[in-house]
């Protein structure tokens, strides 16, 4: 196996440490090296001083899934110094911290054991207790990147771009990588250390390295979203904050004010129901959340749907059901988000799969919510959200944003019988007003009651009826405007997947192509499932629905609508939190089609 370019660190250390700054450093710097690099946080959600760990990830043919063996493991954490040797693969390196007294550890000997006393090295650094705690973590970067051929003069630009607003941490953190990187290089007697990255120079020179929840944020502020209401939730916070430090940045009139809001509500409910309100004002309004949330969320997105009020809200999914595992990835609120609330209701969910489409969703949902009148769920999660990936560049949109149906003062004039709730045009989408409207037609009542095509109360059956089949048809209407489905590969064996899982399941096509078996995939990227899907598993042999949730949601949601595709149909779930692997994948499709 060439293992230039082609490995997996895995850092084992304490919440808290501090070394998500020194994880960073390492990644970014291999990325400004043009290597395909991703980065991977696995930390605990209570306290600091419990176990976590990043993995990065340098694949030559540009795979950013997770993989399940680790070729360097650095242990620097006492209660999971054993584990991680275990985890470290046959004829990998582990490098550890022999300060660390831990009770029947041994090395292993089907491993290159590296021990360091990490004290030694940083007592040299700084005199400072608290700092030498810190810098301990750059030491390991010194190390690491010594050994494995990380440019020098890359790795310190990294460190004072990191750090560009803290000046004063620089040269300490540069001192303790270069510690570091003296002891790797005269106390470290391996020859041809096994696992080396090159330099491919100007290959990531128009991408970029970012979190899907900072292009998310990206995405509203370019969408035009003006209001943002939150209640602080793992692992949703970030677009908020984010979204709230672009703004400041970005969001302001000539006379330098603010032409947006961000409220910090007291619970979920309350920030749906101001996104609400504002919605109905004809602000692009979201509220950013997570499982629990969007749970609490339930009664509101019901007057969402029923009253016809645009809203948006982004749901980070992580582990449920309940508190569940709160930083952990899962996509388990798949068809809670299509069917939230009580009676019947389905939603526009829309599945993002990378960064770059975490931005685009950012005007997408707004223009669907408003064109639509309803509400818009966005469904990323923890990994895509909360971990490094490899995007292009963003591209802003040029198409206009689309408000939708919105009669004004002169429309007004034209259609003097303005029946709020009166399908005009046979699409199922009625014309609406914004409050402030200077017309004696323009006023309605907005009701999340029964009531007929003028807005008034009503509990007569077949009024109720027809306008529950006009929310139907709207949906049909909806489906052409949707983000449509991505096929990609030929082949008879069929995969169809969604949102994060995207990139286990390209590598997954490769791994069957090394092994001469083609395959076609088809990349969901919204609800309703529209046709193009039915034709897809009709046209294979037989279709493999890969999903990360216990109880095989999208493969249920589909033969809801087309019940008699189940023969051709067959489920890969994951649902222990960890990031989909193409490996996972592989071995299962293996047990059932005996690829070998």
């Amino acid at each position: 196996m060439n293992t230039v370019n082609n490995f997996v660190i895995n850092i084992g250390t304490l919440n808290g440490s501090g070394s998500q700054s020194s994880n960073n450093v390492l990644v970014r710097s291999l990325f400004h090296m043009g290597l395909p690099v991703c980065g991977k946080n696995l930390f605990p959600s209570n306290i600091a001083g419990l176990p976590t760990w990043f993995a990065i990830r340098i694949s030559a043919k540009g795979h950013l899934s997770r993989k399940q063996e680790n070729d360097i493991v650095i242990g620097m954490n006492a209660a999971t110094l054993i584990k991680d040797q275990i985890n470290t693969k046959k004829g990998g390196v582990f490098i550890y911290n022999s300060d660390l007294k831990v009770p029947l550890f041994q090395e292993r000997e089907d491993v290159t054991c590296i021990a360091i006393s990490f004290k030694e090295i940083v007592d040299t650094v700084t005199p400072s207790v608290k700092l030498k705690k810190l810098l301990t973590n750059m030491v390991y970067v010194g190390v690491v990147a010594q050994l494995i051929d990380i440019d020098k003069d890359i790795l310190i630009s990294t460190v004072k771009k990191l750090f560009s607003d803290k000046p004063q941490v620089i040269e300490s953190n540069i001192n303790a990588i270069e510690a570091g990187w003296n002891y790797s290089h005269s106390q470290i007697n391996i020859s041809n250390f096994p696992f080396k990255v090159k330099s491919l120079k100007d290959a990531n020179k128009d991408k970029i390295l970012i979190d899907g929840n900072t292009a998310s944020a990206l995405g509203l502020l370019f969408g035009g979203c003006s209001f943002m209401a939150w209640y602080p939730i793992t692992p949703s916070s970030s677009v908020a904050e984010n979204f709230h430090a672009y703004a400041e940045k970005y969001r302001k009139d000539k006379n330098g004010k603010n032409n947006f809001a961000v409220v910090q509500a007291e619970d979920e409910l309350a920030a749906i129901s101001m996104v609400l309100g504002a919605g109905w004002s004809g602000a692009r309004a979201v509220t950013p959340t997570s499982g629990p949330g969007l749970s609490l969320m339930s009664e509101a997105a019901g007057f969402s749907y029923f009253a016809e009020i645009p809203a948006v809200i982004w749901d980070v999914q992580r582990v449920g059901p309940s508190t569940g595992l709160p930083t952990r990835t899962m996509q388990g609120d798949l068809t809670s988000a299509y069917y939230l609330s009580h009676g019947d209701t389905k939603h526009i969910v829309l599945l993002p799969s990378s960064p770059e489409e975490c931005f685009e969703f950012g005007q997408t949902c707004f223009d669907l919510a408003e064109r639509l009148q309803t509400l818009v769920i966005v469904l990323s999660d923890l990994d895509l959200g909360m971990n490094f990936w490899i995007s292009d560049n963003f591209k802003t949109s040029k198409k206009p944003l689309d408000r939708g149906k919105v009669y004004g003062e002169k429309e007004l004039e034209n259609n003097p019988h303005f029946a709020r709730y009166a399908d005009v045009d046979g699409d199922g989408i009625t014309y609406r007003t914004l409050p402030g409207t200077y017309h004696p037609q323009a006023a309605f009542f907005t009701r999340g009651t029964g009531h007929d095509e003028k807005a008034n109360y009503s509990e007569d059956n077949l009024i109720f009826k027809k306008q529950m089949d006009r929310l139907t048809r709207k949906l049909e209407t909806a489906k052409p405007l949707l983000p449509q489905p991505i096929a990609r590969g030929e082949g008879s064996l069929g995969l169809i997947a969604y949102g994060s899982s995207h990139s286990a399941v390209v590598e997954l096509q490769d791994l069957l192509s090394d092994i001469k078996i083609s395959s076609r995939y088809l990349r969901i990227r919204a609800l309703p499932i529209v046709e193009e899907v039915k034709k897809f598993i009709e046209k294979q042999s037989m279709t493999y629905i890969i999903e990360q949730n216990r109880d095989a949601q999208l493969c249920h949601l589909i033969l809801s609508e087309w019940p008699e595709l189940y023969h051709k149909i067959k489920s890969i779930v994951q649902y222990d939190g960890l990031p989909l692997s193409a490996d996972y994948l592989y071995e299962k499709i293996n047990k059932t089609e005996n690829l070998s």
